[in-house]
């Protein structure tokens, strides 16, 4: 497909195909919002805070990563009417279903611990006790989803993105100078460390995680968007990946402009937020604040549903918001568990939070080639797709981005067994 049909529902503007896109609107801006979460933020906040602005250069390959990635598992939602999970275990078989899930649902567990850290570590900013705010969180995210219709949790999702602008003007009460910050963007300056290929591998990780392209795609199916009107469907892929890309670059600005260059070091988003206060002042901490709450709040709720979505179609199991447990039991207790062990483990004293969360990020990064190469065998498939395979520009474009997170999760891993061996590759 080539990148020019992206943008053909903005040739077309007329109230008819604004109705329709409003009305399809939903799983591509969700699911991309959804991944600025608390370990999303915490990755951005380290990468400006710890960098400055040497990585902001990564965000524009990112963003047509992003782009081509999710159009793809959306694409394959809406020829097919079948998930990721279901047609990995229709092509692939189940023993090669079962070792992918197995590792997604670690990972996601992971993740999902992260975001209720994010709920514990904002409210109490606002003076509010983790045993407090975690299980209302918890009661909450599980009342949501399990009483909840689609069409109902889908509506609270896109008023829960429109929070994310607390980040923007967060990063503009820092008074970043604009002309570096675009110069940035554009020009690559960093030194290569053990240090920065990781954060590399975090930021890339963190903006397209792995879970993200089986949500993607069950969304797709369960919404009822079908090929005939994908292009509205495509139009809300893009507009979510740009507005997720818009936010993180605005936590990475913020956090360079501040506290990168007063030199403090932190570890959370949390940090970071404190950090604000006596560099910009109160109201740019509880912007912060409010914006960390609200993504991990908000990835509280997507994050286990959509490992409940690909767990129960890879094993053939009933699953959908708009079921309930009688229809779906083993959907809605995998769900309850996720919850459950998610934010007791934020209760447990002592619980390794910031490594769990940063950590999380850099799995994703080093599982999502592994993910992508089966998407693309999937998406490639003319018997699966017909007309719909992929042009030789989203190959190519998907291809490379399997190869460079693969070579900098080989580079991450052979300088942790050897140390030394970055700096021995740079020469130094």
């Amino acid at each position: 497909m080539p990148l020019a049909t992206l943008f053909a529902p903005f040739r077309k503007l007329s109230r008819r195909n604004i109705f329709l896109f409003l009305a399809l609107l939903g799983p591509g801006i969700i699911t991309a919002n959804v991944d600025n979460d608390a370990g999303g933020i915490t990755t951005y906040s380290l990468a400006g805070a710890q960098f400055g602005l040497s990585l902001l250069w990564i965000m524009l390959p990112t963003t047509v990563a992003l782009v081509v990635v999710q159009e793809m598992c959306a694409r394959m939602g809406a020829v097919t009417g079948k998930g990721l999970a279901d047609l990995i275990r229709e092509r692939f078989g189940v023993k090669i279903t079962f070792y992918v899930m197995i590792a997604l649902l670690l990972t996601n567990l992971g993740n999902t611990v992260s975001e209720f850290a994010g709920i514990a570590a904002s409210m109490e900013l606002f003076g509010v006790s983790k045993y407090v705010s975690v299980p209302l969180g918890a009661i909450v995210v599980w009342l949501l989803i399990v009483k909840g219709s689609y069409r109902i949790v889908e509506k609270v999702f896109l008023v829960a993105c429109l929070v994310y602008v607390a980040y923007p003007v967060a990063a503009f009460m820092s008074g970043p100078d604009w002309g570096e910050v675009l110069k940035a963007s554009v020009v690559p300056d960093f030194k290569i460390t053990p240090d920065a290929v990781t954060m590399m591998i975090g930021i890339v990780g963190t903006t397209i995680a792995p879970w993200m392209q089986f949500y993607q795609q069950a969304s797709v199916v369960e919404k009822g968007i079908t090929k005939e009107n994908y292009n509205f469907s495509r139009l809300d892929v893009i507009v979510g990946c740009f507005m997720a890309i818009i936010v993180a670059f605005f936590i990475v600005v913020a956090c360079a402009a501040t506290i990168f260059k007063a030199g403090i070091k932190i570890e959370t988003a949390a940090d970071a937020a404190l950090a604000l206060t006596p560099l910009v002042g109160k109201y740019a901490t509880g912007l912060f604040a409010i914006g960390l709450f609200n993504a991990s709040l908000f990835a509280a709720c997507v994050l286990p549903l959509s490992t409940s979505y690909y767990i129960c179609e890879g094993l053939g199991w009933e699953l959908g918001v708009d079921k309930d447990f009688r229809e779906a039991p083993q959907f809605f207790w995998l769900f309850t568990l996720l919850i459950a062990v998610s934010a007791g483990c934020i209760l447990l004293p002592g619980a390794p939070l910031i490594a769990i969360m940063f950590i999380s990020q850099v799995v994703n990064g080093a599982v999502l080639p592994f993910v992508l190469i089966i998407m693309l065998l999937l998406i490639n498939d003319r018997r699966l797709m017909g007309d719909f395979v992929n042009k030789a520009t989203f190959n190519i474009i998907a291809w490379a981005t399997v190869v460079i997170v693969m070579a900098l999760t080989v580079v991450m891993t052979l300088d942790i067994i050897f140390p030394g061996t970055i700096a021995w590759m740079m020469g130094r």
